[in-house]
């Protein structure tokens, strides 16, 4: 067992370390928004900005659970479904509060970036778990690839969040001007 999991050790050293800089980097984005004209709701943070830190934590949390010395597989398998289910529910309820936030209206690629991948990538991690001791290669790929997902989710909705608040501060800024003239 020891093998099947050391095989992965730099994968998730990789991945996990990403996760945890880049929720540092997502406090800083959150600090720069704040600084700005705009002012974002609550309802609109938990339903944009929140999932990006969770989603990264996520692939933080599988990476810390696949490099953890386990005494089985068994162990890792109800961890990893654990992690699943409550990322899938979390996932759920994201799509409840973009629904419900007033400040933006999501267009199909949020819906994508913030709910259908995240969730996708979820409930892979928590099928594949629940399979990791009777096809241990497959289910460490999925788990991998799931992870890497999650990652890759973070970093998206981060960029997404900056460009964003940037275009609407500067056509904000360019609205402004044209009334003072």
């Amino acid at each position: 067992m020891n093998t099947l999991l050391s095989a992965w050790q730099n994968f998730y050293v990789i991945v996990g370390s990403a996760g945890a800089a880049l929720i540092g980097i997502q406090f800083v984005v959150i600090a720069f928004i704040s600084n700005l004209n705009k002012n974002p709701t609550a309802e609109s943070i938990s339903a944009f900005a929140t999932p990006t830190v969770l989603h990264l934590g996520g692939a933080l949390l599988v990476s810390a659970i696949m490099c953890a010395p386990w005494p089985s597989l068994f162990s890792a398998s109800v961890a990893l479904t654990i992690c699943g289910f409550a990322g899938f529910g979390y996932g759920a309820t994201v799509m409840f509060r973009a629904r419900r936030q007033t400040v933006y209206k999501p267009v199909l690629e949020d819906w994508l970036w913030h709910v259908i991948l995240p969730c996708g990538f979820y409930a892979a991690i928590a099928v594949a778990a629940v399979f990791l001791r009777a096809v241990t290669q497959r289910a460490l790929f999925v788990i991998g690839a799931a992870a890497l997902g999650l990652l890759l989710i973070g970093i998206h909705n981060a960029w997404d969040t900056v460009t964003y608040m940037v275009i609407s501060r500067s056509s904000d800024s360019s609205a402004k001007a044209d009334r003072t003239k």
